[in-house]
């Protein structure tokens, strides 16, 4: 094979994986993105100190993952609590039960840790910006867990406020089901890790009932688990508004 031979033949499959990787996020997103979801969530932070941090509360979803209610059921210091996020995360409020106050945070909030956890905001509620704000590239094909997978590098462009220059996620090839994301920050530095396991058909659609981030600097994780789920629901008019957050 000679140089220009393969110099075209590394641009042509450079092209064929660049037009493949916004069709394999928008297949991913159609299974981490429902239309409407509700549950029932847990949530363990395992912090660098080694203690252990345990809440539950109600998860709520709406036009697919653009608008999300969270509300804490235990312990009963949390218990009221609410957070609601609107336009993928780019507005926040949350609601203090002891002060009974709404307070609406700075548009940088999206950046911070959700709750002391390893998720942050942006983590949180802005997964189905990645169509618009990411640049979509598939690379060679990886085995992760033991299954084949997809892999799909998200880059921002250059106008996304974001806290990752990169992401990397291993999606498997059965049903879409992304299987591990790998967050890199400015200086290309792989520091948090998200895998999604004991993943069960509920209603048609692969579900992770087991998230866990794993912080890479941090030496910090911290545990999601599902402990029931429905994606067949509607939510009233002003079900996700700030008044709604007081209740």
């Amino acid at each position: 094979m000679t140089l220009r031979v393969a110099i075209l033949l590394f641009i042509i499959t450079t092209l064929l994986n660049a037009q493949d990787g916004p069709a394999l996020l928008e297949r991913m997103m159609t299974v981490l993105e429902p239309e409407n979801s509700q549950a029932q969530m847990t949530q363990i932070i395992n912090t660098t100190s080694g203690a252990k941090r345990e809440f539950h509360y109600e998860y709520y979803t709406a036009g697919k993952g653009e608008k999300v209610l969270i509300r804490y059921t235990s312990p009963a210091r949390s218990r009221g609590m609410a957070t609601l996020m609107l336009n993928n995360a780019r507005d926040i409020w949350t609601y203090f039960p002891r002060t009974k106050r709404v307070r609406k945070l700075a548009s940088s909030a999206k950046r911070q840790n959700f709750e002391g956890s390893d998720f942050t905001y942006e983590d949180m509620g802005s997964g189905n910006t990645w169509r618009e704000d990411f640049f979509a590239t598939r690379l060679d094909d990886k085995t992760i867990q033991d299954e084949p997978c997809y892999t799909l590098q998200l880059t921002p462009k250059p106008e996304t406020d974001t806290n990752y220059s990169k992401l990397v996620i291993f999606v498997r090839k059965t049903d879409y089901s992304p299987l591990e994301i790998h967050y890199y920050d400015s200086d290309d530095r792989h520091i948090k890790t998200l895998f999604f396991q004991d993943i069960r058909n509920v209603e048609g659609i692969p579900t992770a009932f087991k998230m866990v981030m794993k912080n890479r600097l941090e030496n910090s994780s911290t545990v999601m688990g599902i402990e029931s789920i429905t994606y067949d629901v509607t939510y009233p008019a002003g079900f996700f508004t700030e008044r709604e957050l007081r209740k």
